[in-house]
């Protein structure tokens, strides 16, 4: 496993575990640093239509629990004639995972946050914008409940 992972991914650490049954597309645009776990049940959507070099940075020291998601593009729905599915999507945007940090398990991470270093996000939160570092963000969507 960590042999193909090292093939198919932009980076991926000697010493990281992508547990099996997580997911990823798009690898070739996902970094994962030093002892980052990623659990069963994981889906990295890396992949992108615009030319991006990272589309997912994990940095090192990051813990994802089980089921979380990861987006880096969204559809669009501005028009109220024309079916959703045909609408297109709005430009992809990076994800940063900074240092440290910990996403609780079936959090959902959209297009273009990046979460702080040694933040935490509850297990089951819909995190739409940034997240500072040394906060704890719960809820959908998700806000600051907490300094540490």
């Amino acid at each position: 496993m960590k042999k193909l992972c090292k093939e198919k991914f932009r980076f991926f650490a000697d010493d990281a575990d992508f547990r099996p049954g997580a997911y990823a597309v798009g690898c070739s645009k996902i970094e994962i640093g030093r002892r980052v776990v990623i659990r069963p049940g994981c889906m990295l959507f890396g992949e992108t239509v615009v030319p991006m070099d990272v589309s997912i940075i994990i940095e090192d020291d990051v813990m994802l629990g089980s089921g979380v998601h990861i987006y880096v593009n969204n559809h669009k729905y501005g028009s109220k004639d024309i079916p959703l599915i045909d609408q297109g999507y709005f430009p992809d945007e990076a994800v940063v995972l900074k240092r440290g940090c910990w996403i609780g398990a079936n959090s959902i991470i959209l297009p273009g946050v990046t979460i702080g270093v040694n933040s935490i996000v509850a297990a089951g939160a819909v995190v739409t914008k940034n997240v500072p570092d040394h906060v704890i963000v719960a809820g959908s969507p998700a806000k600051i409940i907490k300094e540490i």
